[in-house]
């Protein structure tokens, strides 16, 4: 199923409507020439299928093709990198530099802020 999925994107939004007419997605802002990736969705239903990896892949070609370097945010962004090192050379200087303990470090930081801020999310 992930094979064929259409990947589109706008100046905020990389995304792919899935066969249930379901979105998954990676919100990015660019400032300068630096792509923030700030969420990456996948819906529950479709998580494990490599689509969260196609729209990173996306964006990594989106980003070569303005000349732009990748701030990772998200923590799937930042787990996208530990698992592509070859793909390192696109991220900001700060990440680019990182070795594979500091990214896991980060990842494992992010990952834990994200849910502590669904939590606080879902009180509300």
């Amino acid at each position: 199923m992930s094979n064929n999925i259409e990947i589109k994107h706008t100046s905020r939004v990389i995304y792919a409507r899935l066969p249930d007419n379901s979105k998954a997605f990676i919100r990015y802002i660019v400032e300068g020439n630096v792509m923030k990736l700030l969420e990456t969705y996948t819906p529950p239903q479709h998580r494990g299928k490599g689509i969260a990896r196609k729209l990173m892949d996306y964006a990594v070609e989106l980003a070569i093709k303005n000349n732009w370097f990748i701030e990772p945010i998200c923590s799937y962004s930042i787990y996208y990198f530990i698992k592509n090192p070859d793909k390192r050379q696109y991220l900001v200087e700060k990440y680019r530099s990182m070795n594979e303990e500091e990214l896991k470090k980060y990842f494992e930081q992010r990952l834990k802020e994200e849910k502590k801020n669904n939590s606080e999310w879902m009180i509300l």
